[in-house]
């Protein structure tokens, strides 16, 4: 008896424990290589994007089922493309396993105007899309990308796509977040200024609606990326829902402020920083205490852990800090949802007591040449001062594939070769570590 109501614990536990988020990108490449049915669709010649065929008014792709280890029954979508004319667009549509099949295709959005007759469905008989998230009745681990692309004249400029993003999670998590532990978490001081602009003082008629894409425009500013925040705030605006707040629209607008980005979750500030200290960008969506609905920019750590936010509600909101158990309550009890950027150049700045200290920019890590390649290609950096470097190359699931020597480097502009060929086509990641930074870019490798 003991061990039978041993076994049934063990298996309650199982049954009932939370499932982990889980993160699935697919860039151009992948794309590609796993489209299940195509009309009308190609790859740029550059090899970077999928587009309109020559002649195309409207096209479409669908890739085949893509399947996540754990169950999830919560969905964050993004993408990054290209629009350039008013009057084309993309529309990305996700459907999931139902009963015996699937369900019908679920928009999920859109970029940039809205030039389709019919939105499409955005519910079934379990599970809806909530403007921008996917809300699953029963747990899953596979589903299916589909994107339209449309223009009103095969001699317009076509849109195009070269990224899909799924962040995906367990509903109870958030619910058993430990907040005792959140609060308590102090991350090394880390900060990143920006050019601050309060929301309010972009548009006396829309300031009060432009939390999310002012929020981004923090991000891609404190990135040292130009960018006019009312232009941003207009050309976020959903014209289906009506909204500016719609957080794919607000990653796919910062993709052409070089910034490439996701919607994504955090459980913790260490967490949290470790995007940071990569060189990353983080704008939260928070909610109560502090607000009803809103997003702000998380600036960095102080000296003692207590996090540091941009927040475009408040004139005085330029490296603002709210109190702790606020701000992680404000954050965490909605999940933790952010956009997580990530930019060509950023410049990292370090708290050390009181004093705000400049910290040179000791590595940048250029795009490799050529890109794409087949099958070697040339890793280029360059360090302000000398430092042992250490590359590594993974595939687009994290896996380590190839692995150079560790070398010290004097500072200077230094040329790393990398020949591909026993590796399948696809993207690769390219690390570049010292100790005490890390800068990583994406890599295409074509056969």
């Amino acid at each position: 008896m003991k061990n039978q109501l041993t076994v049934l614990l063990l298996l309650s536990a199982l049954l009932f424990a939370d499932y982990p988020d889980q993160h699935r990108e697919i860039r151009t490449t992948a794309m590609w290589n796993h489209i299940s049915s195509n009309s009308n669709i190609v790859l740029s010649e550059d090899g970077t994007r999928l587009q309109l065929a020559e002649g195309s008014t409207n096209g479409y792709f669908i890739l085949v089922p893509d399947t996540l280890e754990q169950l999830f029954d919560r969905g964050l979508p993004s993408w990054n493309g290209l629009v350039n004319h008013d009057e084309s667009g993309f529309k990305v549509s996700m459907r999931f396993k139902y009963g015996t099949g699937w369900s019908p295709w679920l928009t999920v959005g859109y970029w940039q105007n809205y030039v389709w007759s019919s939105y499409g469905y955005t519910s079934y008989g379990a599970g809806y899309i909530d403007y921008d998230y996917v809300v699953l009745d029963n747990f899953h681990t596979v589903w299916q990308w589909r994107v339209e692309l449309k223009r009103q004249l095969s001699s317009h400029p076509s849109p195009s796509i070269d990224k899909l993003s799924f962040f995906v999670s367990d509903d109870r998590t958030t619910d058993n977040l430990d907040f005792t532990a959140i609060v308590n978490d102090d991350p090394p001081a880390i900060f990143y200024p920006t050019e601050f602009v309060c929301q309010y003082n972009v548009d006396p008629v829309i300031g009060g609606s432009i939390c999310s894409p002012t929020s981004t425009v923090l991000a891609i500013r404190s990135c040292g990326f130009e960018v006019d925040p009312y232009v941003f705030a207009v050309d976020n605006f959903d014209d289906y829902w009506n909204i500016f707040g719609m957080w794919p629209r607000a990653v796919q607008n910062a993709a052409a402020y070089h910034l490439d980005g996701a919607v994504t979750r955090y459980r913790s500030w260490s967490q949290a920083y470790e995007t940071l200290a990569a060189g990353g960008r983080i704008v939260m969506s928070v909610g109560q205490p502090l607000y009803s609905g809103h997003l702000m920019m998380l600036a960095g750590f102080d000296a003692q852990g207590d996090p540091i936010v941009h927040d475009p509600a408040r004139q005085n909101g330029d490296s603002y800090e709210y109190d702790k158990s606020a701000l992680s309550h404000s954050w965490f009890d909605k999940g933790g949802v952010a956009y997580t950027f990530f930019s060509e150049d950023t410049t990292l700045l370090a708290i050390d007591g009181d004093e705000l200290l400049t910290r040179p920019d000791q590595m940048t890590l250029f795009q490799n040449f050529p890109n794409p390649f087949n099958p070697s290609t040339t890793i280029r950096f360059a360090l302000s001062t000398p430092a042992n470097i250490k590359i590594t190359i993974f595939d687009i699931q994290g896996r380590e594939v190839s692995r150079l020597k560790p070398a010290l480097f004097l500072a200077g502009t230094h040329e790393v070769s990398w020949n591909a060929a026993s590796l399948a086509a696809g993207v690769y990641l390219v690390q570049l570590e010292t100790g005490s930074q890390l800068a990583v870019r994406s890599m295409t490798l074509l056969k």
